[in-house]
């Protein structure tokens, strides 16, 4: 039986590759919201890191030897989406979407093959399968709602998947301060979300005084700088909660400042 988290990340890509499928050739070059970044830069993006993860999962000398290639090339001043648009030249459009869609279906067989109890190397420390998988969702889903918003499409989010996206939202509490050189609070803050089903999550001390209370989706939002928190209904409680939510980041990779308030939204809403 195939790993849930392998299979809400297979799903979580299939939804974005029925998006992707129904844009016209030019709506590829379109810049999003998220550092004017076009749909064929995200997509190169989302490939490259599954080419990675697959290069994790299946040779990992493979992955130190690509992984020490991205350094040296950032290391002469190239950008990160400056370093995927070298490599992958005229890989665009629907070319690019078959390739991304091929390439991420042989990383979840290759997922599936291993033992759940498996750890991958990545960036930083090793990930269990589970979480690595999970990062992987999380990847799509943030960089997706970028798509989403430019194309003004209402995103479908009741999928008990997002529950993934929440729980590494949670989980990387630590992360955001350690990224950024600062003591982690001891106290972190309780979580309680719902869902558009009705369905309640929650994490940590129900008593604590720090809190973070409202919609999944916009804590899922926030936790991946794809939102705001002043552009969600989130109710944040204490000073540890929204000192965490003003430097949130549930990604790896140097530290991110989340987006203005204002500036990600929906077009059209």
């Amino acid at each position: 039986m195939e790993v849930q988290q392998i299979a809400d990340f297979r799903a979580e890509a299939e939804e974005l590759h029925t998006l992707l499928a129904g844009i016209a050739a030019a709506g590829w070059d379109r810049p999003t919201q998220f550092k004017q970044w076009t749909v064929n830069d995200i997509i190169q993006h989302l490939h490259d890191g599954d080419l990675m993860a697959l290069a994790s999962a299946t040779d990992p000398a493979a992955f130190a030897a690509r992984a020490a290639d991205v350094t040296a090339r950032r290391a002469t001043g190239l950008s990160r989406i400056q370093e995927a648009r070298q490599r992958y030249g005229d890989l665009l459009g629907p070319r690019l979407l078959e390739r991304w869609h091929a390439t991420l279906s042989e990383l979840c067989a290759a997922l599936a093959a291993k033992d759940p109890a498996a750890r991958l190397v990545w960036y930083g420390p090793d990930m269990g399968l589970r979480m690595f998988a999970t990062a992987r969702q999380m990847e799509t889903w943030a960089h997706g709602q970028a798509i989403y918003d430019m194309l003004g499409t209402e995103r479908p989010h009741a999928s008990p998947r997002l529950r993934n996206i929440a729980e590494i939202g949670v989980r990387t509490f630590g992360w955001a301060y350690r990224n950024r050189g600062r003591d982690i609070p001891a106290e972190q803050p309780f979580i309680h979300l719902r869902t558009p089903s009705g369905e309640i999550w929650e994490w940590n001390d129900p008593a604590a005084p720090n809190r973070v209370e409202g919609d999944a989706l916009g804590f899922c939002q926030v936790v991946t700088q794809t939102r705001n928190v002043a552009d969600t209904a989130l109710r944040v409680t204490g000073p540890i909660a929204q000192d965490w939510m003003a430097i949130v980041q549930c990604f790896a990779g140097p530290p991110e400042t989340p987006p203005a308030p204002g500036t990600r939204f929906r077009a059209g809403s």
